[in-house]
C-alpha cells in the first residue's frame, strides 16, 4: 500500500535535503533488522523458554501478521497525524518493542515483537510516500537506497548478533535490545521533520478500500508472486541458521550466512530498479530467478558444503523477485489509484501467506525431526513463484475501469 501525497514536493536547501535523506536511511535501517535479528539466536531463545518449534516460528510470524493487519491502519494514522509524525510514531513503537526484550518474560517477548511489527508496517507503507513526494524524479535511486540500507543493516546485525551475545556473556536479550540504540539515533535524526504535517489525498485513501482489483486475474498473479516469494523468504529468515547448524555449521557461521542472505537480497535493487523501465517483458527474467531460488533450496539440502553459495544466491533471487513483483504493481496498472488498490491487496494477502511460512516450517521440523520437508516446501513455493512470475511478467495491464 503506497499513499501518494496531496502536496507538491517541498523546496529544501541542500542541508535540509541531506538531513531528510539521512532520516530516510535511518528509518530504513529499522524496517528489517529488529525482526530478522531473532533468527541467529532462535536456538538460545528456544532453550531459555522451552519453546516448541511452532512457538519459535510464531516469533517471526507475529511481525508478518502485524504487517498485514496494521498496514491499513497506517493510512488512517497518516490522515489524522500527518506523514512525518506517523513515521515518528513508527520509530517509537519499534524502540519500545526493542526495549521490552530486556524483560525476561516470554509473553513480553511476543508482545514486544508484535509492537515492533506494527511499527515496521507503518514505516513500510509510508516511507515510499515520502520518497514519492520529496524525490519525484529520483524515486528509483531513493528506493534502491533505502532497500539497500534495509539489507545492509539487517544483514550486518544478523552476522554480528552471535558474537555480540557472547561478548562478556552479554546474552541474547541484551544483544537483541541493543539495536534500540540505533532506533534512538533514528528518532533524533528524524526530529527536524516533525515541523511538517503532510496528509495523503482523500481520493487515494478511498482507493485503499477499493475491491475491484480482487476480480482481476492479473492482480492475483502478482499477489501470489509476492506472497509465495515472501513465504519462502521468511522461512529462510526464520530458520536458515537452524538449518545450517543442523547441517554441521557453527552458530556464528550460520548467523554470518543469514546476514549474507539478507545483504544479498538488497543487491538487486541497485541492478534491477534502473533497468526495469527498459524491459518491456519480464517473464523470462522472473521465471529464471524463481527457479534458481528453488534449486538453491534443494542445494542446502543435498549439497550443504556449498551453503555459502546457496545462501547468497537465495538472497539475491529473493530480493530480485520481490523488486520485480513490486514493479509489476506499477507496470500492470493504469493509474495511481489502481496501483494503490493492487498494492494493498498484494501486501495484505502476501504477508498473511508469508506469516504461515515460519509456523509451518517449525511444525514440519517438529514432526519429521529434520529440515528435508521444509526445504522441499521452499523449493515448491519458488517453483510456483516462477509460474506466477511468468504470468505477471507479461507486457499487459489490468482493465482500465477496475477502479471506476
Amino acid at each position: 500500500m503506497i499513499l501518494v501525497l496531496n502536496s507538491i514536493p517541498i523546496k529544501r536547501t541542500a542541508f535540509s535535503s541531506a538531513i531528510l535523506i539521512l532520516g530516510i536511511i535511518f528509518i530504513a535501517a529499522n524496517l528489517r533488522a529488529p525482526v530478522t535479528g531473532l533468527a541467529p539466536v532462535l536456538e538460545q531463545i528456544i532453550l531459555s523458554f522451552a519453546l516448541t518449534p511452532s512457538q519459535a516460528g510464531m516469533l517471526t510470524t507475529l511481525p508478518l501478521i502485524a504487517f498485514a493487519l496494521a498496514s491499513p491502519m497506517a493510512a488512517s494514522l497518516a490522515k489524522k497525524q500527518g506523514l512525518e509524525i506517523s513515521l515518528f510514531i513508527a520509530l517509537i513503537l519499534i524502540g519500545l518493542g526493542l526495549a521490552s526484550r530486556l524483560i525476561d518474560s516470554m509473553p513480553m517477548l511476543y508482545l514486544g515483537t508484535a509492537v515492533i511489527g506494527i511499527g515496521i508496517a507503518i514505516g513500510n507503507v509510508l516511507l515510499p510516500s515520502l520518497i514519492k513526494r520529496d524525490f519525484p524524479h529520483k524515486v528509483a535511486v531513493m528506493t534502491s537506497t533505502y532497500v539497500l540500507a534495509m539489507g545492509i543493516f539487517g544483514g550486518s546485525y544478523a552476522a554480528l548478533i552471535i558474537p555480540l551475545a557472547e561478548y562478556k556473556s552479554m546474552g541474547w536479550q541484551l544483544a537483541l535490545a541493543c539495536y534500540g540504540l540505533l532506533t534512538l539515533v533514528s528518532i533524533i535524526v528524524w526530529l527536524p521533520q516533525l515541523k511538517l504535517h503532510t496528509k495523503p489525498t482523500k481520493d487515494l485513501l478511498a482507493s485503499v478500500n477499493s475491491n475491484k482489483v480482487w476480480h482481476e486475474a492479473l492482480a492475483w498473479q502478482i499477489t501470489l508472486l509476492l506472497g509465495l516469494n515472501s513465504f519462502f523468504t521468511y522461512i529462510m529468515i526464520s530458520w536458515l541458521p537452524s538449518i545450517l547448524i543442523e547441517g554441521g555449521h557453527t552458530a556464528q557461521h550460520a548467523g554470518a550466512l543469514q546476514g549474507a542472505f539478507q545483504v544479498a537480497s538488497a543487491v538487486p535493487g541497485i541492478i534491477l530498479i534502473p533497468l526495469l523501465a527498459k524491459l518491456k517483458d519480464q517473464r523470462i527474467l522472473t521465471c529464471l530467478l524463481a527457479l534458481t531460488a528453488a534449486t538453491c533450496s534443494l542445494g542446502l539440502l543435498y549439497l550443504p558444503a556449498f551453503a555459502s553459495l546457496w545462501a547468497v544466491t537465495l538472497g539475491f533471487c529473493s530480493g530480485a523477485c520481490f523488486i520485480l513483483g513490486l514493479s509489476f504493481i506499477s507496470l500492470r496498472t493504469h493509474d495511481t489509484q489502481q496501483a494503490t488498490s493492487l498494492s494493498g491487496m498484494a501486501q495484505c494477502l502476501g504477508y498473511l501467506l508469508a506469516a504461515s511460512g515460519p509456523i509451518i516450517a517449525g511444525a514440519l521440523h517438529s514432526y519429521s525431526g529434520n529440515w528435508t520437508t521444509t526445504l522441499w516446501l521452499c523449493a515448491f513455493a519458488s517453483a510456483l513463484c516462477a509460474v506466477f512470475g511468468y504470468l505477471g511478467g507479461r507486457n499487459i495491464t489490468m482493465t482500465n475501469n477496475s477502479n471506476t
